[in-house]
């Protein structure tokens, strides 16, 4: 389950009331379904999810179903309060295998912005695991867990498989249809 966002308009670091050191914390994995349910609230969410979601379609039919993506930015703050707008985008970062050789054009950020609302990065988690590796997945976690500001914050952790895009898609679709914003 997604936290409500806190007084900051951010998702907090670690589950309210759980201890500094707990388990359940960012990046909070959770279903595709969750992400939708929780962050369709405008249609210019609902654009970039819809975004989002042909995105994964895009990758699954380049064969790319196996990892998981770190999703964030402002679309998963609370920016309308924080600064008075809607996201234009939301920030993915797909962690998968080998697989994904071949496919750059699927993570080049200006296309996929421009096709998708989003800001598409890539990591392949083939083994070995070395320093280097540890290092970047260190850097990814570190850049998505601030605000610019510094502030620390929450990410959601959604799994690639193309299991639950079609309950996720027929959700988004059921949400927008229903607050007129198709």
């Amino acid at each position: 389950m997604i936290p409500d966002w806190n007084s900051q308009g951010v998702l907090p670091p670690v589950r309210p009331g759980a201890g500094g050191t707990a388990a359940d914390r960012s990046p909070y994995r959770v279903s595709l379904h969750q992400l939708v349910t929780t962050f369709a609230i405008s249609p210019e969410r609902a654009t970039v999810l819809r975004g989002f979601l042909d995105y994964r379609a895009a990758l699954h039919a380049a064969g790319i179903i196996v990892g998981f993506q770190w999703v964030d930015g402002s679309f998963v703050e609370n920016i309308q309060a924080l600064e008075g707008r809607e996201p234009n985008d939301v920030d993915v970062v797909t962690f998968c295998g080998s697989a994904a050789e071949g496919y750059d054009d699927l993570f080049a950020s200006a296309a996929m912005k421009e096709a998708f609302h989003i800001d598409a990065f890539l990591y392949r988690i083939d083994p070995p695991l070395t320093s280097d590796r540890v290092r970047w997945i260190a850097y990814w976690y570190s850049l998505l867990a601030h605000r610019r500001s510094q502030l620390w914050k929450g990410f959601v952790q959604v799994d690639l498989s193309p299991v639950g895009d079609p309950v996720a898609r027929e959700t988004l679709n059921l949400v927008m249809q229903r607050e007129g914003w198709q």
